[in-house]
C-alpha cells in the first residue's frame, strides 16, 4: 500500500506542482493518475521512487516513510516504465531485461534465464532476445520495457505514460497485455496517462488531478463516470461519459438472436437465398465471420458467381459470448458498439474461439440498460 499524506512539491521559483495530495493506493491494484498538462500527475508518480523529493508531507510504502530509505535501495523494489521504454541501444533485448537482476547480485546466467522467462510473459517470442532495440517496433520496445521493470519482481510498478507514443491499435494491445499480466501478477501499479479512456479501462481507481496539482476526485471508474464531483471532472471525463459507463454493466441478460450465415466460397444464388432483411454474414470453414453480404452487392453478379472477399462489406466489432454458460461475457458498451458499428445494424456475437453464435441488437441493449436503471444497478 502507498499512502500520500498531505504531499506537496514546490519548486524554488514558487511553482507548486503538487498541492496537499492525500490518497491511498491499494496493494495489488492499478491506480491511474489522469489530468491535463501541468496537473502534477508525473511529479506525483516520480515522488514515489524519489526521482523527485517532496517538499512537504509524507509518502509511505507499506507504512515506511520513503524519505528514510536510500534512493537506490528504494528503487530496487520499484519497477519503472517510461514512454519511450528507455532501453540501452547497445545491448540486446535479453541483456536489457537482465540488467536489473545483475545489479541486484544475480549471476549473468541466472539473470538471462529470468529475462528469457519474462520476455515470454510479456508476449515476445524467444527469437527476439538477440535483437537490439532499434530492430524492434515501438510496441515491442514497450513490452521489453515492461519486462525489464518486472525483472527484479518488484511489488510496486510505476508506469509514466508508457503507451502514449505508439499507434492506437498497438496501444490497445499493450493495454490488454497489461491487464492480463496484472491478473497473473497482482502488482501495485501506479499508471500516469492524459487519456481518460485509458484511465477508465485500466484503473481499479482513478485520481483526477486539476492544474496546480490538486486532487479533484479519486474513485473507481464507474463512480467517476456516474457521479463526477464538479463541472471540471464532468468536463474532463467527457460528455459521452454515459456511454463509457456502459462498460461497467454486464450484458448477461441480452438475447442472442439468429443471424443468417453464408459460407465463403459458396455460390451467389445460395447467398441470396440466405439473406434476411437484405443482409447475411459470410463465414469461413471455422464459422469465423469474414464480412457482410447484402442485396446490393449480390445484384452485381450472377447466380453461379463464387462468394469471395471482393463481394464482402467490412465493418463492425465482434461481441464475445460465453457459449457454455449461455450468457454474454462482456459489457453493454461492447455489445452496443458491436451493433452500432455494424453495416447491418446488428452486432455479431461470437464464442471464445471467434465462431459466430448469433446477433446482438442495439434495441436489446437499450432495454437491458433501462432494466439496469430500474433495478438500481446504475444511478438514474
Amino acid at each position: 500500500m502507498i499512502e500520500f499524506q498531505a504531499v506537496t512539491k514546490q519548486y524554488p521559483d514558487g511553482t507548486i506542482a503538487v498541492n496537499e495530495l492525500d490518497l491511498t493506493i491499494e496493494a495489488g491494484r492499478i491506480t491511474v493518475f489522469v489530468g491535463p498538462s501541468g496537473c502534477g500527475k508525473t511529479t506525483s508518480l516520480r515522488m514515489i521512487n524519489r526521482m523527485i523529493d517532496p517538499t512537504g508531507g509524507r509518502i509511505l510504502i507499506d507504512g515506511n516513510d520513503i524519505m528514510k530509505s536510500d534512493p537506490p535501495v528504494l528503487r530496487r523494489g520499484i519497477g519503472y516504465v517510461i514512454q519511450q521504454a528507455g532501453l540501452f541501444p547497445h545491448r540486446t533485448v535479453l541483456d536489457n531485461v537482465a540488467t536489473v537482476p545483475v545489479l541486484t547480485g544475480q549471476s549473468r546466467r541466472a539473470a538471462r534465464t529470468r529475462a528469457a522467462e519474462l520476455l515470454e510473459t510479456v508476449g515476445l517470442p524467444a527469437g527476439m532476445a538477440s535483437r537490439y532495440p532499434a530492430q524492434l517496433s515501438g510496441g515491442q520496445q514497450q513490452r521489453v520495457g515492461v519486462a525489464r521493470a518486472l525483472a527484479a519482481d518488484p511489488p510496486v510498478l510505476l508506469m509514466d505514460e508508457p503507451f502514449s507514443a505508439v499507434d492506437p491499435i498497438v496501444r490497445e494491445g499493450l493495454q490488454e497485455e497489461l491487464l492480463r499480466l496484472q491478473a497473473e501478477l497482482a502488482k501495485t501499479i501506479v499508471f500516469v496517462t492524459h487519456d481518460i479512456d485509458e484511465a477508465i479501462k485500466l484503473g481499479d481507481k482513478v485520481a483526477v488531478l486539476r492544474t496546480g496539482g490538486v486532487l479533484a476526485q479519486f474513485d473507481p471508474p464507474a463512480a467517476l463516470l456516474a457521479r463526477p464531483v464538479d463541472d471540471f471532472v464532468a468536463s474532463f471525463v467527457g460528455r459521452d461519459r454515459g456511454y463509457r459507463a456502459l462498460g461497467f454493466l454486464a450484458a448477461a441478460g441480452l438475447t442472442i438472436g439468429k443471424l443468417p450465415l453464408v459460407e465463403l466460397g459458396g455460390t451467389a444464388a445460395n447467398a441470396r437465398a440466405a439473406l434476411v432483411d437484405g443482409w447475411a454474414v459470410a463465414v469461413d470453414e471455422t464459422r469465423h465471420p469474414v464480412g457482410w453480404l447484402n442485396t446490393d452487392r449480390l445484384a452485381t453478379v450472377d447466380d453461379s458467381t463464387t462468394v469471395t472477399d471482393d463481394l464482402l462489406i467490412r465493418g463492425g466489432s465482434l461481441y464475445t459470448v460465453d457459449a457454455n454458460a449461455g450468457i454474454t461475457a462482456g459489457s453493454l458498451r461492447s455489445a452496443l458498439d458491436s451493433a452500432l458499428s455494424s453495416p447491418a445494424a446488428l452486432g455479431i456475437a461470437v464464442d471464445a474461439d471467434g465462431a459466430v453464435l448469433g446477433s446482438v441488437d442495439a434495441a436489446d441493449v437499450l432495454r437491458a440498460l433501462a432494466k439496469a436503471r430500474a433495478s438500481g444497478e446504475i444511478p438514474t
